[in-house]
């Protein structure tokens, strides 16, 4: 964690009048959050803001839920997409403020709300003055924090009609110094796959458990082992093996278990490795199972890709912070954190970087998290001179 103090907030050419209305369209998302795959009032709110700002074509419905607004250049060129989320997290929300969430149990505590205000706050800008050359697609993605909807837009047949040559994406990162760039060339987010293994045996009664098959003893060497996975092996990068939540029996004092589940988060820093991690976590969930006399099933769900950073595209980045007078830190870790972005990254010259919201901040899925305002004009910024970098300014 970055333990410098907050920053000073940047002096930035971000019209005062987009910044309002990007952040009280952040407070309209606050207010009504969606989960993964049921972002439908969310996606609604994104293209009634849009469509006061003319774009020259909307896509709705992309990947599920997904929206895309295009603004062309002044003359063919290269196609820039900027992209952003559009889910909540099924989380309470705590916090008392007017902006707080109207949806029991639902809430952006990820940020995600931030992100869609400074990626729609730019076509104010974008309707005023449109790049002088090809053409700018502002994405809001569904389903991002179960990993399906990257991979949902990449499959509807709409999203060839706006393929980038470039693609950026950020993300808040509580711990980091207000308006502080973090970013790196390679691995930004680390690939992960949630594991559910399930042991199945026999139950029998408690008085007699030598007429049953137990799953504990083998849940118990699984506990041990799973997380060694990572200890002494070939893999390339950093890994890592998280226990995040076992049962075992029933909730009775007469019976003797039959069944057992286990769920796990594996992590690697290269997809490679993930892969070879996967397998071997599978190969011992059978093998531990087998030597018990049970029956093992394993599941595997929420996979996210690394987000790999292409150096191109990186190198923009950091010019664009240069220009602004913005702090920058290039990492020499990836996040362990993942995020499905990495699908764009595997066929486009793109980057995710990441925004300081603050050392004191809470952290990122705590029920107390708000996005910080005063990061919007940062990003939308950042990601507009991006745009002029590498389209150019449509004035000059």
């Amino acid at each position: 964690m970055n333990t410098a103090r907050s920053l000073t907030a940047p002096s930035l050419s971000v019209h005062p009048a987009h910044v309002r209305a990007a952040t009280g369209l952040r407070k309209t998302l606050h207010r009504i959050p969606d989960l993964a795959q049921h972002e439908t009032a969310t996606a609604e709110a994104i293209v009634h803001f849009i469509g006061d700002f003319n774009p020259d074509e909307v896509i709705t419905g992309l990947g599920g839920t997904g929206v895309a607004a295009v603004y062309l250049g002044l003359t063919p060129g290269p196609t820039v997409m900027i992209r952003c989320e559009l889910d909540a997290l099924p989380i309470e929300e705590v916090n008392d403020f007017a902006h707080r969430s109207t949806r029991a149990r639902i809430s952006h505590k990820c940020g995600h709300d931030g992100h869609m205000a400074m990626v729609a706050g730019l076509a104010p800008g974008l309707k005023q003055q449109p790049p002088a050359r090809g053409r700018v697609v502002l994405l809001f993605q569904p389903a991002e924090e179960i990993g399906a909807g990257a991979a949902a837009v990449l499959r509807d047949s709409r999203f060839r009609s706006i393929a980038p040559d470039y693609v950026f994406a950020l993300h808040n990162l509580p711990g980091y110094a207000l308006h502080q760039i973090a970013v790196r060339v390679g691995t930004f987010t680390m690939a992960s796959a949630g594991m559910t293994a399930t042991l199945e045996g026999r139950t029998s009664h408690a008085s007699e458990p030598e007429h049953g098959v137990s799953p504990a003893r083998a849940l118990e060497s699984l506990l041990h082992d799973l997380p060694n996975l990572v200890g002494g092996s070939q893999l390339q990068g950093f890994s890592l093996v998280t226990l995040t939540h076992l049962a075992l029996g029933e909730r009775s004092f007469g019976i003797s278990p039959g069944r057992a589940e286990l769920l796990a988060t594996l992590r690697a820093e290269h997809d490679a490795d993930l892969q070879q991690l996967s397998q071997r976590a599978t190969e011992l969930v059978t093998k531990t199972a087998s030597a018990q006399g049970l029956r093992a099933d394993v599941q595997w769900s929420d996979q996210f890709a690394a987000t790999v950073n292409h150096a191109d595209a990186v190198h923009e980045i950091l010019q664009a912070a240069r220009q602004l007078g913005l702090p920058t830190q290039q990492l020499s870790d990836p996040i362990r954190w993942s995020e499905d972005f990495g699908l764009f990254t595997q066929t486009t010259r793109g980057a995710m970087f990441g925004l300081g919201a603050g050392i004191e901040q809470p952290a990122l899925h705590s029920p107390d998290y708000d996005f910080p305002d005063a990061l919007i004009p940062t990003g939308m910024a950042l990601f507009g001179q991006i745009i002029r970098q590498v389209l150019g300014d449509g004035n000059n």
